[in-house]
C-alpha cells in the first residue's frame, strides 16, 4: 500500500512539473519572439515534387558553389544519401567553399558525434539548434526547429517540405512514393532567405553575419514572382493562416500530411463553408505517425457534413504542405497545418501571389488528387471499437502530435 502511495504521488508530482515546466518556458518564449515577415519580394520559382529530382538539382548546385553554402534541415538521416550530402559538404570546404550546417537537434537524432567532428574536422561550420536546456526541459523538448532551407552563393534559395534521408527519395518501402513539394527560387527574395537562415545561425552558433555584404550580393535579374517569407514561432502562425482563410471568397484548397487545426483556425473553416466557401483537402492514406490520422478525424468529420471535400492520397505517402486561397494566393513552406507547427515549431513559409504560379500549383494539386480516393462520413461513421479509442486519445494530445 505504502508502495502505490510513493508511486502515485511521484506520478502526480511529475505532472505537477510538467504542467509548470511547459508554461513558464511557453511565456518565456513568447515573450522573447518577434513577429516578422518580408516585404512583397520578386524571383523566380521551379517546383519539385519528387525527391530525386530535386536532390539530383540540389546537389548538383551544391558541387557548383563558388563562395558560401548555408543549409538548414529539420531531419538528417544516418543512410546513404545522408552519407552523400555530407560527403559533397566536406568536399566543397576543401575547395575553399564556406559551408555551415545547422540541424535540429532531436529531428537530427540519428547524426552522431562522430560525424560532426569529422564536418568539422573538414572545415564545415556546425551548429544544433533547438537543444533541449535548463530551466524548461520538457518545453525546450517540444520546441523544434521545423524549417527546411538553404542559400547557395546568395544567388540560389530552396524551401520546402523535404529533409535528407532515404524516405525522401523512394528507398523507405512504407512509405514510397514519397510526394511532396519544395521549391527553388532565384532572384532578389533569395538575400531575405539569406537573413533568415543568419538570423537562427547567429542565435545557435553564436555568429552574427547579417553586415557581411558577401551573403547578400545583388542578383542577376529580380524576377518576376511577386511573394514575400513568413516565418513563425510561438503561435504567430495561427493568426497567418485564420487572416489567409478570411480571405477566401471561392475557394480554399489544403495539403497536408497532419490535419489538427486549433480551435481558432477551425472555427475559421467552418464560417467559411457557411459563406459558401468551397474547402477541399488533402491527407495521407498511410500515416507516417502514430495517431496523427485519427487526431485527424473529427474535424474532418466535421467539415464532410458541410459540404467539404476530402482525400486521401494512395500513390504513396503525401508529405505536401500547401494552402492555396481562390486563384489569388498560394502558401508553400515548411508548416503543417497542424498544432505542433501552429504553437511550437520554429516555421518558414512562402506566400505566392502570381496567377501563373499558382495555375502550376493547383495543376499539381489536382493530379494528387486523380491519385487519392475521397474520405466519405459513411466510413468515419462505420462503428470501430479500436478507431474511436484512438481517436479519444488522440484528441487529448493533439497539440503534441
Amino acid at each position: 500500500m505504502n508502495f502505490v502511495l510513493i508511486l502515485s504521488g511521484l506520478v502526480l508530482l511529475i505532472f505537477i512539473w510538467l504542467v509548470i515546466d511547459f508554461r513558464l518556458g511557453r511565456r518565456k518564449h513568447l515573450s522573447a519572439a518577434s513577429k516578422m515577415e518580408t516585404n512583397i519580394l520578386h524571383g523566380s520559382f521551379e517546383i519539385f515534387t519528387h525527391g530525386k529530382e530535386l536532390f539530383r538539382n540540389y546537389f548538383q548546385e551544391i558541387r557548383e558553389a563558388k563562395h558560401h553554402i548555408h543549409v538548414l534541415f529539420y531531419i538528417v538521416k544516418d543512410d546513404a544519401i545522408s552519407q552523400e550530402f555530407f560527403t559533397l559538404l566536406k568536399e566543397k570546404t576543401r575547395e575553399g567553399v564556406e559551408v555551415r550546417l545547422l540541424l535540429d537537434r532531436l529531428g537530427s537524432w540519428k547524426v552522431k558525434r562522430a560525424a560532426v567532428t569529422a564536418l568539422e574536422e573538414a572545415g564545415v561550420q556546425f551548429a544544433f539548434s533547438n537543444r533541449i536546456k535548463l530551466p524548461f526541459l520538457f518545453y525546450s523538448s517540444q520546441v523544434r526547429n521545423h524549417r527546411k532551407i538553404s542559400i547557395i552563393d546568395g544567388k540560389i534559395g530552396y524551401l520546402g517540405g523535404y529533409n535528407i534521408g532515404k524516405e525522401y527519395i523512394d528507398e523507405d518501402s512504407l512509405l514510397s512514393p514519397w510526394r511532396d513539394y519544395h521549391v527553388k527560387i532565384t532572384g532578389e527574395s533569395v538575400n531575405s532567405l539569406q537573413s533568415e537562415f543568419l538570423i537562427d545561425w547567429n542565435e545557435y552558433a553564436g555568429e552574427d553575419l547579417q553586415d557581411h555584404h558577401v551573403y547578400f550580393p545583388e542578383p542577376a535579374s529580380k524576377g518576376a514572382v511577386r511573394h514575400q517569407f513568413l516565418p513563425t514561432e510561438a503561435g504567430q502562425l495561427e493568426k497567418n493562416f485564420i487572416r489567409l482563410i478570411q480571405k477566401a471568397e471561392h475557394s480554399i484548397m489544403i495539403g497536408t500530411p497532419y490535419f489538427i487545426p486549433s480551435a481558432a483556425i477551425f472555427t475559421e473553416l467552418q464560417e467559411a463553408r457557411r459563406r459558401g466557401v468551397s474547402i477541399t483537402i488533402i491527407v495521407p492514406f498511410t500515416a507516417d505517425h502514430l495517431l496523427v490520422q485519427e487526431a485527424s478525424f473529427r474535424y474532418l468529420r466535421q467539415l464532410l457534413k458541410m459540404g467539404a471535400a476530402v482525400y486521401q492520397y494512395k500513390n504513396g505517402f503525401y508529405h505536401a504542405k500547401t494552402i492555396v486561397i481562390d486563384d489569388n494566393i498560394c502558401d508553400i513552406g515548411t508548416a503543417n497545418f497542424d498544432q505542433r507547427s501552429l504553437f511550437l515549431n520554429k516555421e518558414i513559409n512562402c506566400y505566392i501571389y502570381d496567377p501563373d504560379f499558382i495555375g502550376r500549383l493547383k495543376d499539381i494539386i489536382e493530379k494528387d488528387i486523380l491519385d487519392s480516393e475521397p474520405l466519405t462520413l459513411a466510413a468515419l461513421n462505420k462503428p470501430n471499437t479500436l478507431r474511436t479509442t484512438k481517436e479519444t486519445i488522440a484528441r487529448a494530445i493533439a497539440y503534441f502530435l
